[in-house]
């Protein structure tokens, strides 16, 4: 458990501190600006409660119950019944570092003061979390507007001590039996204050936090895996000069071209186009690299931008405004998230596409320019890297369909008066699974990139000091190099745990320097 702090102030958060709280267990502690906004804004809510005219979330029914005005009598019961009501999702549960997000993100917004949730209820969200109590919240329920109802309802219903939550130890308890063993008294719910706990996007804005940071790494690792494929191709490294890129001054595609060059230079592999085999061009997998990969950076910099924004905002309906109304709005429609993280599904499928075709490049005698059929040890023999290339089409395969949009789709709820909705939460969920898909296809050119330039090493071809740097760690990390067929599975799986956790740059950087 990382005991770093977290302080939630009155105006939004960063990215860096979604992740230390999701994935690394940071505590999380309230601004005393925040609390002293808290109470301002719950004085508002109680002065409007107390008014005989009635006030949408305050003392209504809610979508299009929203015109039944709900006496003082009922209100708690209202709070309470909007809670278990919407904590209706199905399905397999969602992971304890999505459900974190959720929650911290969540209280993000209560700090903020536009919500009107009470000081205390704040406090027991944070409570929860630093508890390391973990809602069960299940895959299907949110439309992504009004925000992520259904996953945000059962972390709700947690803070009422009802429900299932899982406990630090993993196991799943009920809800109240967690509470109590730490200490933590159940929230009571007043007027807006379940309707606030429910109404955001949450969900999908800690899962695109979360995808950006995976694939930033994964960007990285691609340059360097295109680079080595580049070098065991025998490949030009001409194509990456500086001043070629700035004719066609795209940022992202400038910095991939120049992790690229770093990573082979010193390289003795690259530029042998006209010996054995005359090329006037590498193939476009290989020479348009900088150009895929840039243009995919660059759709990461205007999802973060998308997210950086999202992350300072107050996401709720109605609002609690400064000069004390309460006003609706829809800004819980979850269009500006769901299109980036659809567009992330795009780049990363069209990133694990250009992969294999260079893997596939690497195993084709016809292609390879002097490596073994298959980059097998006794080709007919050995079978070589055959089906690890299969394994790799077929992920590619099941990330063109992850990278059919869901934002483009809309469904009506709620007797039509939400009527067009985002789609988000979909979009964050197929999402998730092209990351996952992609590091273990960025994994496989790794692994047959490196097998390869070890190959040309035999043949007496010295590769750059970065990749033999890369070569030398994966080994290290349990995946073999050149030999007779074996199992593959494991090494395939070692290769993956090394680029998922970023091991592949940090076992280049040293000698690079730092890469973007």
């Amino acid at each position: 458990m990382d005991m770093h702090t977290v302080v939630v102030g009155t105006s939004g958060t960063t990215a860096e501190d979604v992740v230390a709280v999701a994935r690394h267990g940071a505590r999380v502690e309230l601004s005393a600006a925040a609390v002293e906004a808290l109470a301002a804004a719950r004085l508002i809510v109680d002065a409007l409660a107390a008014k005989p005219e009635p006030v949408y979330g305050v003392s209504t029914g809610f979508g299009a119950l929203a015109s039944r005005h709900i006496s003082p009598e009922l209100r708690a019961q209202l709070q309470r019944n909007i809670v278990r009501s919407h904590a209706a999702g199905m399905g397999p549960r969602v992971e304890r570092e999505v459900v974190r997000a959720l929650m911290f993100l969540r209280l993000k917004t209560v700090a903020s003061g536009h919500t009107g949730v009470r000081p205390e209820v704040a406090q027991t969200m944070a409570d929860v979390l630093n508890a390391g109590i973990t809602p069960v919240v299940h895959e299907y329920g949110s439309l992504g507007c009004s925000g992520d109802l259904a996953p945000l309802s059962h972390c709700a219903l947690t803070l009422m001590g009802e429900g299932d939550a899982e406990g630090p130890d993993g196991t799943v308890r009920p809800a109240g039996e967690l509470l109590a063993a730490h200490g933590i008294s159940p929230v009571e719910l007043r007027e807006k204050e379940g309707l606030a706990l429910l109404n955001g996007t949450d969900g999908m804005l800690g899962m695109l936090v979360m995808a950006l940071a995976d694939l930033k790494n994964l960007y990285t690792s691609a340059d360097i895996t295109a680079a080595l494929s580049l070098e065991a191709l025998l490949g030009t490294d001409k194509v990456l000069a500086p001043e070629l890129h700035a004719i066609r001054p795209h940022p992202g595609q400038g910095v991939s071209a120049d992790n690229m060059l770093r990573v082979l230079a010193g390289s003795g592999l690259t530029g042998h186009h006209q010996d054995d085999a005359p090329r006037v061009q590498d193939a476009y997998s290989v020479r348009c690299a900088p150009q895929v990969n840039g243009a995919g950076r660059d759709t990461l910099d205007h999802a973060a931008l998308v997210a950086g924004r999202e992350l300072a905002s107050s996401v709720d309906n109605p609002v609690v405004l400064p000069d004390g109304r309460v006003e609706s709005n829809g800004n819980f429609h979850g269009a500006p998230v769901a299109y980036v993280l659809d567009f992330l599904a795009i780049v990363a499928a069209d990133l694990g596409s250009i992969c294999e075709r260079r893997t596939d490049r690497l195993l084709d005698k016809n292609r390879s320019h002097g490596l073994p059929p298959f980059l097998a040890d006794d080709a007919g023999v050995d079978s070589g890297l055959m089906i690890a290339q299969y394994t790799q089409a077929a992920l590619v395969s099941e990330m063109k369909r992850l990278a059919v949009p869901a934002s483009a789709d809309s469904i009506p709820s709620s007797a039509m008066q939400e009527d067009h909705v985002s789609m988000g939460w979909s979009a964050a969920r197929k999402l998730r699974t092209a990351v996952d898909n992609l590091a273990r296809i960025v994994a496989v050119e790794l692994y047959a990139a490196t097998r390869a330039v070890e190959i040309r090493a035999a043949q007496g071809l010295t590769p750059a000091p970065a990749s033999q740097a890369a070569v030398d760690a994966l080994r290290a990390a349990g995946a073999e190099g050149p030999g007779p067929d074996r199992f593959l599975a494991p090494d395939l799986a070692a290769a993956d745990t090394f680029v998922r956790e970023g091991r592949l740059v940090a076992a280049v950087e040293p000698v690079t320097g730092p890469l973007a």
